[in-house]
């Protein structure tokens, strides 16, 4: 496989990992018999697991940059055997939490490989080639998280729901060995001249540089509202709009305006600004949000169209932030590999913190999966679901509004 291939091949395996997950667990784990309390304090548990080991992953990529390749056999491996334990074997709690556990570390491990190796192979040609970069990886990762956010319910619907996650586990793990044989030609040791300097610049305090600490903190409060929509998007179809049957395609229309958006926002980005144009792609999602507070029972139409603008603010969100972080590492000689561990770390903890935070005030404002609700609890749903993301999405909106330009220079964003 050609390394330009090679790039969304990769990008689409280890998307699987990161939204589909979240999207189809709480619904799992109702058809396993564990409670929504009890997954997202799991979630919340995995992701303190990760505080841990992501900035070690990191630490470990920088300072054998010639085991890249050794790494990535690792990670799609753990990867596959990960989905096998979770989905195929259909485990009690500790199973799941062991086939979770494995395929959240092995995806870690993959997803910080796979940035630091991509921030390295561009190096220093620029900006806009960051992003044209960025523009075929997250292409292929939307690519990937439609297709195992759509896989589920089209198994199930086939095979039956627990017979369709079996197939949908098999058929990752299957992927795993696939894409991993067929890309080992991206994963080129990085050559370190000197290694000695490299590895005694892998601290702390190379972390510390004011535009990566507020580029993190920006990673974070931007990928919560995304979090929390992605963990109720289910239940809000089903139970809040009652329209179970398009579920699927409200899916991909979502991720596939985000896919197609993406070279778009690229070049928008390498023309206008990145700052300029992430805040307006920021101010249509904050649209989407209130929109879909709104909607009546059976808004099928309206609410196809709030999923293809929220899946375009999407597309900017994925593209222009990992550009925007990879230049500023490289103009400010911080390692690519505990960077990105961080990186990965702040973008997945928004996905526990949401599903710790929304699941338990969900089950005890009343509410029961494809069951009936009292008004009280819908109106929790519709709140949790529209209002509290756009709230998070405005406060990610005032720290990206205040990113340095170009040359270093903090600017406020003005509409002119």
């Amino acid at each position: 496989m050609r390394t330009p291939l090679a790039v969304p091949a990769i990008a689409a395996f280890l998307a699987s990992a990161s939204v589909p997950i979240y999207i189809h667990l709480p619904r799992y784990a109702a058809e396993l018999g564990i409670g929504l309390g009890t997954i997202g304090t799991i979630l919340l548990a995995l992701r303190a697991l990760d505080f841990v080991q992501d900035p070690f992953l990191g630490r470990m990529i920088d300072r054998f940059p010639n085991k890249r390749p050794m790494f990535a056999m690792l990670a799609f491996l753990g990867m596959g055997l990960g989905f096998l334990i979770a989905f195929v074997l259909q485990p009690d709690v500790f199973g799941l939490v062991l086939g979770l556990a494995l395929v959240f570390t092995a995806y870690s491990l993959g997803t910080i490989l796979f940035y630091g190796q991509g921030a390295e192979v561009v190096g220093t040609q620029g900006q806009a080639a960051h992003l044209q970069f960025a523009g075929r990886r997250e292409m292929g990762a939307l690519v990937g998280i439609v297709l195992a956010a759509i896989a589920p319910g089209l198994l199930g619907a086939s095979f039956g729901t627990l017979q369709g996650y079996v197939i949908f586990g098999l058929l990752l793990a299957i992927a795993a060995v696939v894409i991993w044989r067929l890309s080992r030609a991206f994963w080129v040791p990085i050559t370190v001249e000197n290694t000695e300097e490299v590895t005694a610049g892998q601290t702390w305090r190379a972390l510390k540089h004011p535009r990566v600490v507020q580029l993190l903190m920006i990673a974070m409060f931007n990928a919560l509202p995304v979090a929390v929509t992605s963990t109720l998007f289910l239940f809000f179809v089903e139970d809040r709009l009652q329209l179970p049957d398009l579920a699927g395609l409200f899916l991909v229309l979502f991720f596939l305006t985000a896919g197609i958006s993406a070279p778009f926002w690229s070049k928008l980005a390498s023309r206008f600004g990145a700052r300029q144009v992430l805040v307006f792609a920021m101010c249509l999602a904050i649209a989407a949000f209130v929109g879909a507070y709104a909607l009546p029972v059976g808004a099928a139409w309206r609410f196809g169209l709030i999923s293809a603008l929220s899946g375009a603010a999407l597309g900017a969100d994925m593209v222009i932030l990992p550009a925007v972080f990879a230049t500023a590492l490289l103009k400010e000689r911080v390692p690519t590999g505990i960077a990105f561990g961080l990186w990965s770390f702040s973008a997945k903890i928004s996905l526990a913190l949401s599903a710790a935070i929304v699941l338990p005030i969900l089950q005890g404002a009343g509410f029961t999966p494809a069951g009936p609700n009292t008004p009280e609890a819908l109106r929790s749903l519709n709140l949790l679901y529209a209002v509290f993301p756009c709230a998070l999405k405005v406060l990610a909106l005032i720290l990206v509004a205040r990113l340095p330009d170009e040359q270093g220079e903090a600017v406020v964003f003005t509409f002119n």
